[in-house]
């Protein structure tokens, strides 16, 4: 069996025992997506200089907390909860486990980060635009990897004001190398 950021998600929530490992799809890991998506916001920030020989740590703590925010607006991948209610705690303690991660990793910039991702796709969700929330995951995804810059900076300002420039700026941001 390969050895997928997703699957060592899987291997992790079960580890863990309790309610969280109850919500694990126990199903064959065949029906899992065993290969990640290319160019998934694990990939892109694992793939970035700024984690430092860490990319395997990174990728998986970045499955934990996307998986969280599936939980909340998309079809999760690993986890597969009964009710709605029960998703949207098992995607915050998602979001609690990878933070945490990248806290003991000593990345407070990164947690800054995914703070911000958190917060902006929700508001993206909350003006029914999916799509700027994809983005928002891909250029946040950019800015964990390799660092935010201004123009990073200045797209979140853009999502926030609620600006119909926001999404040029952010697709920039994702596409920017280094």
């Amino acid at each position: 069996m390969e050895d997928s950021s997703l699957e060592r998600l899987r291997v992790l929530l079960l580890g863990e025992g309790g309610l969280m490992a109850s919500l694990v799809d126990e199903s064959s890991p065949d029906g899992l997506p065993m290969s990640p998506v290319v160019d998934s916001p694990a990939q892109v920030a694992a793939s970035g200089p700024r984690v430092d020989g860490r990319s395997a740590e990174y990728e998986l703590l970045m499955e934990a907390i996307y998986e969280g925010y599936l939980l909340h607006y998309h079809v999760p991948r690993v986890v597969r909860p009964p009710e709605d209610d029960l998703g949207l705690l098992a995607g915050d303690r998602l979001y609690a486990l990878g933070l945490a991660r990248l806290v003991k990793l000593g990345d407070i910039e990164g947690v800054a980060e995914l703070a911000d991702v958190i917060t902006l796709s929700a508001l993206a969700h909350g003006a029914a635009k999916p799509e700027l929330a994809d983005a928002i995951w891909m250029a946040g995804a950019r800015a964990v990897g390799w660092g935010a810059n201004p123009q990073h900076e200045h797209a979140k300002a853009l999502v926030r004001a609620g600006s119909p420039e926001a999404m040029e700026a952010l697709l920039a941001c994702a596409e920017a190398q280094g």
